[in-house]
């Protein structure tokens, strides 16, 4: 039977259905193959959501294709205990609003709730999602539009670093980042956008650089660095080409353009849009390198995060808060300690003269001063330079 005869068929064996105006999840279970997953979403406390106005696109796995899965995975992913997993696979299977099946010809990609990508692919009038076909479309309900899939999808569940420990081609890249204090912001919910230069990359760069950045000395540029590979959110390939531009976690900007492929600055993305749980990954061919900071703009930054302290650290004093006012003062003092080439020595024996003073004073409004009268200095040698 051809693509256009089963769309036919269907909408004349559920135009009763739809005339009643049933909604998502009462149309999956009058159709009775949708038991474990009408199951799934009750253990997952997804009904309300999905009987919500919406509308929304369901690729809906029968039973059939559940049963196809490893013995006791669905009983396990049903536990309370899972119930985060579950949420996981089942929004990766639902986009916002309402694609047809005459969509997918104009579609790679669509975005799931679960804002991972799905992959369309359409081969000779056969529709695939993520590797599952479609072999019911354009279920018309009263809040979206349902497409029956023969396979349950399971979305990425490894963290960024995890998806580059497996490719086993960024050594280098984990080795940095582990340096760096940013492993463990990588693995975390995020989500995150990732350029992740390859070890081949990295051995593209002047002999001794990357030993140089590791050493403990330089690991503020180490991170500075890495921080430009970064963005925050999951930005797919297509929208990072359509805004032409993105602001990385270090501050500046990287430029994305097409040269023969996607370009981000200088390097190409010789692999785009790998999923992982928290993010997205594209690999590049070069490590990018951000430009080198005004003088002034660094002791314009340092002088507005002193001015802030300053600001939050005063109120608490005043309401006799000393012990919180102490608390933002030297943490104030102690991120002036990784800008030494903004300080200079001078400013360094400062605040480290402060930080050790201040450890020797119990009271703690004497202590909030003895940081107060360091960030005073730091604020007037910065000022002295812009």
């Amino acid at each position: 039977m051809s693509f256009k005869s089963v769309v036919l068929t269907l909408s004349l064996c559920l135009s009763a259905v739809s005339a009643q105006g049933q909604d998502i999840v009462d149309t999956a279970v009058g159709a009775g193959q949708f038991n474990t997953l009408v199951a799934a979403v009750k253990a997952a406390g997804l009904v309300d959501a999905l009987k919500g106005p919406g509308p929304f696109t369901v690729f809906a796995p029968t039973d059939d294709a559940f049963a196809q899965l490893p013995e006791g995975t669905v009983e396990t992913l049903l536990k309370e205990e899972n119930r985060a997993q579950l949420v996981s696979i089942l929004t990766y299977h639902v986009v916002s609003g309402k694609v047809a099946a005459k969509d997918a010809y104009g579609l790679q990609q669509a975005k799931s709730l679960n804002g991972q990508n799905l992959d369309l692919v359409v081969t000779g009038g056969q529709i695939q999602v993520d590797g599952a076909n479609l072999i019911k479309t354009d279920i018309e309900t009263s809040n979206g539009i349902i497409h029956v899939i023969d396979k349950v999808m399971l979305p990425a569940t490894q963290t960024i670093p995890e998806v580059a420990q497996s490719a086993g081609t960024f050594k280098t890249l984990l080795a940095a980042a582990q340096a760096a204090g940013l492993a463990e912001v990588l693995g975390s919910e995020g989500p995150f956008t990732v350029f992740a230069p390859t070890d081949e990359a990295f051995g593209k760069l002047p002999a001794g650089t990357v030993e140089s950045l590791l050493k403990k000395e330089n690991l503020d540029q180490l991170a500075s660095i890495l921080k430009y590979h970064v963005l925050a959110g999951r930005v797919d390939s297509a929208a990072a080409a359509k805004a032409g531009e993105a602001k990385t976690l270090q501050g500046q900007t990287v430029m994305i353009g097409y040269d023969g492929g996607l370009t981000v600055n200088e390097s190409k993305i010789v692999a785009a849009d790998v999923e992982a749980s928290n993010g997205v990954v594209h690999v590049i061919d070069a490590v990018l390198l951000p430009a080198a900071k005004d003088p002034k703009e660094s002791c314009r930054e340092v002088c507005d995060m002193l001015d802030h302290a300053v600001s939050q650290g005063a109120r608490l004093y005043n309401r006799r808060h000393h012990s919180q006012c102490c608390s933002v003062y030297k943490s104030a003092l102690q991120e002036l300690t990784r800008m030494p080439e903004t300080l200079g020595d001078e400013g360094m024996s400062v605040i480290n003269t402060a930080l050790r003073s201040a450890e020797h004073e119990h009271h703690m409004g004497r202590r909030a001063w003895i940081y107060r009268r360091a960030i005073d200095r730091a604020y007037a040698m910065m000022s002295e330079q812009l």
